[in-house]
């Protein structure tokens, strides 16, 4: 189901038939480097994470992450982007991850900004906060090119990795 169109990109919701996408998405170095390993290495776990994760989150907040698809290359999955209600944090997060091909062309911009506009006008959140480690400058960049603006560092999950909190309010 598409959510949004950008000039650019189709985002849409996630569904288990993307488990191979989110298989090829989670296992990149840039996520594993920046999200963690979340121990997704077959077909199988892939689909679980998504009706675990996602699917529930739809069902609960009615919205959640998002693929994010080319226009010119057939509607070919390059990423995610979108809304997640952490227990341990205050706001809705926005998040955003690529395919390393499609890193610095502007689509996790283009991507981002639709989610932005998406959660002050159809899920009236008020405040979008994100978090992200303090080595992650691309990420860094693309918060602040948002509009979101460095709060204070955090230790929100157990892991007690020092994260950077950036918040907007919308």
């Amino acid at each position: 189901m598409i959510i949004a169109e950008t000039e650019r990109l189709v985002l849409s919701k996630i569904t288990v038939d993307d488990a191979s996408f989110l298989l090829e998405l989670m296992n990149t170095s840039g996520w594993l480097k920046y999200n963690g390993d979340r121990n997704v290495k077959t077909l199988d776990q892939a689909r679980n994470h998504i009706e675990n994760n996602q699917l529930k989150c739809y069902q609960t907040y009615g919205y959640g992450y998002y693929k994010i698809q080319i226009k010119d290359e057939n509607l070919k999955s390059i990423g995610t982007t979108g809304l997640l209600k952490r227990n341990n944090l205050e706001h809705v997060d926005i998040g955003f991850s690529l395919l390393p091909e499609y890193y610095k062309k502007g689509y996790g911009f283009e991507a981002a900004t639709a989610i932005v506009k998406l959660a002050k006008n159809t899920f009236n959140i008020k405040t979008l906060s994100a978090i992200t480690l303090p080595i992650n400058k691309p990420s860094i960049h693309l918060l602040e090119k948002l509009g979101l603006s460095y709060q204070k560092t955090i230790k929100p999950f157990d892991d007690e990795k020092e994260l950077l909190l950036f918040v907007k309010n919308l």
